[in-house]
């Protein structure tokens, strides 16, 4: 018998088998057209009852269908007659039903593909031939239902005792309060106004993963893709941005050359004119044309993208619109197995405060809960800009405690983009940094005095000291 009879005669006559495969096969699978209807019923009766269907059954279901002539409903019926059994080998059964759905959905894309190709189809771009045939290839059967708690506590052992693949920031504080970075699938956002230096930072990021020899994906919907570059080069080159533009090619030229990195590819698009959709399609043309696959992704910056499922409307409520962009970047990071930094703005309140908290989140509040890691940073002059400083906060860290170094300093050198380490032991007591003393936050966050008042956390009492 035909892989095509096997599948048919095994959804009706196997529970477990129909349960799986029903919703995983889809109609233009089946190349014989009575093949085709007859799995169409099949598939429609178990959406409707939860059950496979009996031969009986399917026979009433085929009668009361007005769209089939005569010669295909006998030709229909007598195959039904040839389904006896169910096949005793499960297993097997199963691995073969995914190879063979792979296959045809790998035809159909071909098949597609080349009626897009030959103008036949003029409804579809030529630009989704690779989509098409990328998700052809992807089909697959997860069989996975769940985890038991009981039964998979093996699996929780080994997952507790396996090293977590980190991606280190290669910066002191920034490793420490991540225990050694960031992770893959994950969305880290640095909160900060206009001008304090957030772009600086993902330039100067995106040059650390590629010291450590990643490839980087920086996308761009604020500044040029030149502009992004000329950070990047006056960074990893070691020289003043203003020397840039005098000098000459041939030392120019060896500078580069003498670098040893990862890859590094810009890509610019309007403000508010790309959402994660362009943002797939880029990912995969880029693997098709250059053979480059990011392991970062720098987005420039979240709010000025739009949104694939919402569309925005003058009366549209921002904290919609904006946790919906950030669900879709997020989901864009697991879907590619990545961790994608970006950035976002203070509100109004946020600007003129010396202690932005999550409040302070402009646009919508529902970007702190999508986001794995959230700082916020600052420079305020007369104070850490003066000394070409800026103070990072964390506002959110799935990685460790907040209360843990919930400050830190670094040095900036803006004429060549770059932060540079403070290390822990020279950094100055700021408000949580883990020690018996702290500050605690008592005027408001938009005052221009200090709002902090210097405490002491009482000593915890020695082992003996609660002996009787």
């Amino acid at each position: 018998m035909r892989t095509e009879g096997l599948i048919l005669e095994n959804l009706i006559y196997n529970d477990n088998y129909s349960s799986i495969i029903s919703i995983f096969l889809k109609p233009e699978y089946f190349k014989d057209n009575n093949e085709k209807i007859i799995f169409t019923e099949i598939q429609k009766h178990i959406s409707k009852y939860n059950k496979p269907p009996s031969i009986e059954s399917l026979s009433v279901g085929l009668t009361n269908k007005d769209d089939l002539n005569e010669i295909t409903y006998k030709n229909c019926i007598d195959l039904l007659q040839t389904y006896k059994k169910k096949t005793e080998d499960e297993s097997w059964l199963i691995e073969e039903t995914e190879k063979w759905a792979k296959d045809q959905a790998v035809y159909n894309g071909i098949v597609n593909s080349i009626s897009i190709l030959e103008g036949k189809d003029t409804k579809t771009s030529k630009d989704a031939i690779p989509e098409i045939l990328t998700e052809a290839l992807a089909i697959s059967l997860d069989q996975s239902v769940g985890h038991g708690y009981m039964e998979n506590g093996e699996d929780r052992w080994e997952f507790y005792h396996r090293k977590e693949s980190k991606i280190p920031f290669d910066m002191v504080m920034l490793d420490k309060i991540t225990g050694g970075g960031i992770t893959p699938k994950t969305l880290t956002v640095l909160l900060g106004g206009t001008g304090v230096g957030k772009t600086l930072v993902k330039t100067h990021l995106a040059c650390q993963y590629m010291k450590q020899g990643l490839d980087v994906l920086y996308i761009t919907m604020e500044m040029a893709e030149e502009r992004i570059a000329e950070r990047i080069d006056a960074n990893l080159m070691d020289i003043d941005l203003d020397q840039l533009h005098v000098i000459p090619k041939d030392s120019f030229q060896k500078k580069l050359n003498k670098l040893k990195i990862g890859r590094l590819i810009i890509k610019e698009y309007p403000t508010a004119g790309a959402h994660v959709g362009h943002f797939r399609a880029l990912i995969r043309e880029l693997k098709i044309k250059k053979s480059f696959t990011p392991q970062i992704i720098i987005l420039d910056y979240l709010n000025i993208c739009s949104s694939s499922r919402v569309k925005w409307a003058a009366n549209m409520n921002t904290y919609i619109y904006i946790k919906s962009i950030a669900e879709e970047v997020r989901g864009l990071a697991v879907e590619c197995n990545v961790p994608i930094i970006t950035s976002s703005q203070l509100n109004r309140e946020g600007y003129g405060s010396s202690d932005p908290d999550l409040t302070n989140t402009s646009e919508s509040f529902g970007l702190p809960a999508t986001a794995d890691l959230m700082m916020v940073i600052l420079a305020k002059d007369g104070d850490t800009s003066s000394k070409n400083q800026i103070l990072f906060k964390q506002l959110k860290n799935r990685y460790s405690d907040l209360s843990m170094n919930s400050k830190f300093l670094v040095n900036v050198n803006k004429k060549r983009m770059k932060l540079e380490d403070i290390e822990e032991n020279a950094q100055p007591a700021m408000a949580n940094d883990g020690s018996n003393k702290y500050y605690e936050k008592t005027a408001e966050a938009n005052t221009e005095a200090n709002p902090f008042t210097f405490k002491v956390k009482p000593e915890r009492r020695k082992l003996e000291d609660w002996k009787i």
